[in-house]
């Protein structure tokens, strides 16, 4: 990570393109010359202009035909050269990605991620950090946990609590599954099968979890009493006193569609130890609006997370760092140890040592440090800053609440909860809905695509970005007029 070259090494000018000091082809990738200079140079530039662009330009996809005419054979053996290709990516094929930081990119989960945090990410990359082991990257390690710490202590976790930066919540999920499934299995010394129950609404990953761990995922069915949130009462009435197949429940903490909160305290309740049955793991998904946590507004809506087994929470969702990044956080964190540490003789050297090594506590032994970026950010603009930007964005999902109610044409999905407002068109079909978002994007107005409930379809602003604002929720609902 040193910033001073290596000795031995040409650099400068004195380097000759495409030849090395031994002679070998090829090396020249590896040498920092002239020209490789002139590329960071370039880069750097790039990415300042980037960052400076207030607001960023929305952008569209492209066909493949219109791109494989616009940009032809990028991969040859002579290479293009890192300026034209870096001018090429820049010019053409970014510009066929959609700008997940734009202040009305109001679908899916937007991704607005702090400067800080993305300008660090450069250096992330820069510094050839290799993030799994203690050994190797003490130093990005220590800074991951301190930034797990402060998730851990706005969930209430005790400080024994720990865990990792995985890619994202569907590898968090499996993950803190096996982990699950890993305990069942040790505690009984047997091998048979076994359920995770959630309610229909949980994310798609964790049924596919449920699928690769060869466990049975059950769709809890809820009342219309429970208000599409899986409960203790819901979970009861599924399983009555018998929960010794149950290897897991899964709560959600602010769901993609709608952001429900699971009644966590009942929840907790039901997974409790009762009697010779022993205690059920509870996983927690917050992907998305455990962010939440940091909002005193909401911070009620997740009384009873500090009882997790385990918890997840995306950081390049609702917390403003780049993709990708999600928080994967176990109250027993020795308990992801037994069933995620890898054994190999070229391994030993760190299994043996007994040192916080990330690749112990999830799916994947090689990673990227990938969640240096949000602590840089973390770290660079303190808590409280957190705190009044998340509030922020649940200020304007509150005031489009308030707009939607307004307009007697507009109907609200269900009252929000976080920062989610789902809403129909009164009198539209499922073509209406498609030809207003099409033409939305094609104006590069706004990106909102429809979604569902219940076999209808709706809108859904999807409000994570402080930069959106109440004009730019107002002059979308206009268009609906």
């Amino acid at each position: 990570m040193s910033a001073t070259p290596p000795t031995g090494r040409p650099t400068g000018s004195d380097a000759t393109p495409g030849t090395s000091s031994s002679g070998h082809p090829g090396e020249s990738m590896h040498r920092f010359d002239a020209a490789t200079e002139d590329l960071a140079l370039a880069v750097l530039d790039r990415a300042r202009q980037r960052l400076q662009l207030d607001p960023v330009p929305l952008d569209a996809p492209r066909a493949y035909d219109d791109l494989a005419t616009a940009v032809g054979q990028t991969v040859t053996a002579a290479g293009l050269g890192g300026k034209q290709a870096l001018d090429l990516f820049c010019d053409v094929l970014a510009e066929a990605c959609l700008s997940t930081d734009h202040p009305r990119y109001l679908s899916f989960i937007p991704c607005a991620a702090t400067e800080a945090s993305t300008l660090f990410d450069l250096i992330v990359g820069a510094s050839s950090v290799y993030g799994g082991s203690w050994m190797e990257g003490s130093g990005a390690v220590y800074a991951e946990n301190q930034a797990l710490r402060w998730i851990a202590d706005l969930a209430g976790l005790p400080a024994s609590a720990g865990g990792v930066f995985v890619p994202g919540g569907t590898t968090g999920n499996l993950s803190a599954l096996m982990a699950a499934r890993n305990e069942v299995r040790r505690r009984e010394g047997t091998r048979r099968p076994l359920k995770v129950a959630a309610a229909a609404t949980s994310h798609s990953s964790v049924s596919g979890a449920c699928d690769v761990l060869d466990l049975d995922f059950v769709s809890v069915p809820l009342e219309p009493s429970d208000r599409g949130r899986l409960t203790g009462a819901a979970l009861r009435r599924a399983f009555g006193d018998d929960r010794s197949d149950l290897a897991a429940v899964v709560a959600t903490a602010g769901s993609t569609n709608l952001g429900v909160v699971d009644d966590l305290t009942s929840v907790a309740d039901f997974c409790r130890a009762e009697g010779d049955q022993p205690r059920t793991w509870l996983h927690v998904d917050g992907a998305y609006g455990g962010a939440g946590l940091a909002a005193p507004s909401v911070r009620h809506l997740f009384d009873g997370i500090e009882h997790a087994d385990s918890f997840i929470v995306d950081p390049h969702k609702w917390l403003f760092a780049p993709f990708d990044s999600c928080a994967l956080l176990y109250r027993e964190p020795a308990l992801a140890r037994a069933a995620h540490t890898q054994y190999a003789s070229y391994l030993d050297v760190l299994t043996d040592r007994g040192e916080w090594d990330p690749a112990d506590y999830a799916i994947g032994l090689t990673r990227r440090a990938r969640g240096l970026p949000f602590w840089f950010s973390l770290a660079a603009h303190g808590t409280a800053a957190y705190t009044a930007a998340v509030e922020r964005t649940l200020q304007v999902a509150r005031a489009a609440t308030a707009m939607v109610r307004d307009r007697p044409h507009l109907e609200l999905v269900a009252e929000p909860e976080l920062s989610v407002v789902a809403f129909y068109r009164r009198g539209w079909d499922t073509p209406d809905y498609s030809a207003w978002s099409q033409r939305l994007l094609d104006e590069q107005f706004a990106f909102v695509v429809p979604s569902s409930h219940e076999g209808r379809t709706c809108l859904r602003l999807a409000v994570v970005n402080p930069r959106t604002s109440e004009d730019d929720i107002a002059a979308i609902l206009d268009t609906l007029d």
